[in-house]
């Protein structure tokens, strides 16, 4: 018999089963994080889409080359946007994904923590890519 045929059982006839390890137990507090990270980067990231719609008007009044540059630099920025905040919400839907076990509590806290901070690296991204008048 090999030695991982029963996971614990070592051929004896016992039948015994190993005891439940703690890790494996359900985490009860495990919708905390993703709770106040949804109630975190939803907000941020209408206001940043808010505040990214609303760009365009800082260059109604340009014309010629210095309205040019500001559209060209302004789709790039958008597209940055959009792309990081669906990424953000990818990440927000993560963190509620991860199993309800005390062994993933880490992982879950960080893919809370990371909804939020990807909101704030992208409109910082989009605010320094947009080549203001």
């Amino acid at each position: 018999m090999s030695e991982n045929s029963h996971d614990g059982d070592s051929g004896t006839g016992t039948g015994s089963t190993p005891a439940t390890d703690p890790a494996h137990a359900p985490d009860r507090r495990a919708w905390v994080a993703p709770l106040i990270s949804t109630v975190v980067t939803l907000p941020l990231g209408l206001i940043a889409l808010f505040i990214g719609g609303l760009t365009p008007m800082a260059c109604d009044s340009c014309n010629g080359a210095a309205a040019d540059r500001f559209d060209a630099s302004f789709t790039i920025a958008w597209t940055v946007l959009w792309i990081g905040l669906l990424t953000a919400l990818f990440v927000l839907i993560a963190s509620w994904a991860v199993p309800h076990q005390l062994r993933h509590a880490a992982r879950r806290l960080g893919l809370a923590l990371a909804a939020p901070a990807t909101v704030v690296v992208t409109f910082v991204a989009f605010m320094a890519l947009v080549d203001w008048p």
